[in-house]
């Protein structure tokens, strides 16, 4: 009995020693990257998709509950916890194109930048490229930054709660780059990723080369601004 209850000490000890071991793993050692939000890009081939010509495009495209408003060229959602739901931009579809969008997000706050939706499906069709409140958490494919649970940044730039991010991305046929406050933190192939990932069903390489933009609505205030889109 005693050689018992002493093995099982000891395992539950090595448990404990590996728990802790792959916290110390994981947490940042001495100083991290510190990133800012990087301009607004200027020139005609940009689209601005918050401006008069485009706000009346975005919808809440889950249902009929008022969970955003668009005041002084600023996207604000509301943050509805419980149930999931997307606000979208689905006058037009992007296939290759740059985006340039910024947010903000309170305590707590849980979104997501969705692109490539497949026009008149669920956000979720898309790939998401996470945002959430997470300033000085180390990467993962839950951080910000990441593309949700497929690829983790190589970084995790984000800032505190009430200062504005920004992400540059850039999607050429199956390939995508992401940049946070002015960092490489993505650089990914998709056409790679022939087998499901993380907790998609579908393989990412066959997922659509065209589609809409959508923000998420995962719960907390999350504000979005400067939403340019210059396709190629």
């Amino acid at each position: 009995m005693k050689r018992k209850i002493l093995t099982g000490l000891l395992v539950s000890l090595v448990v404990v020693e590996s728990a802790i071991l792959g916290l110390i793993l994981l947490w940042p050692h001495g100083p991290v990257p510190q990133g800012a939000p990087t301009p607004r890009p200027e020139g005609d081939d940009w689209i601005d998709l918050l401006d008069a010509g485009h706000a009346s495009g975005w919808a809440n495209v889950s249902d009929d509950r008022d969970v955003f408003e668009i005041a002084d060229g600023v996207l604000h959602i509301y943050g509805t916890f419980g149930r999931l739901r997307y606000v979208g931009y689905t006058p037009e579809t992007f296939g290759d194109f740059d985006l340039h969008i910024e947010f903000k997000v309170t305590p707590r706050a849980n979104s997501g930048v969705f692109l490539r939706v497949p026009k008149g499906e669920s956000p979720f069709r898309g790939f998401e490229i996470q945002v959430l409140d997470d300033h000085g958490k180390p990467p993962s494919p839950h951080r910000s930054g990441a593309i949700y649970d497929v690829v983790t940044p190589m970084h995790n730039l984000s800032r505190p709660t009430g200062q504005w991010n920004a992400y540059d991305v850039t999607v050429r046929g199956r390939t995508v780059t992401v940049h946070m406050n002015g960092w490489l933190v993505v650089q990914s192939d998709f056409s790679k990723m022939t087998t499901p990932l993380g907790k998609f069903n579908a393989p990412y390489a066959k997922m659509s080369l065209e589609g809409t933009i959508s923000v998420q609505d995962h719960g907390g205030e999350v504000w979005y601004r400067n939403i340019l889109v210059r396709k190629h």
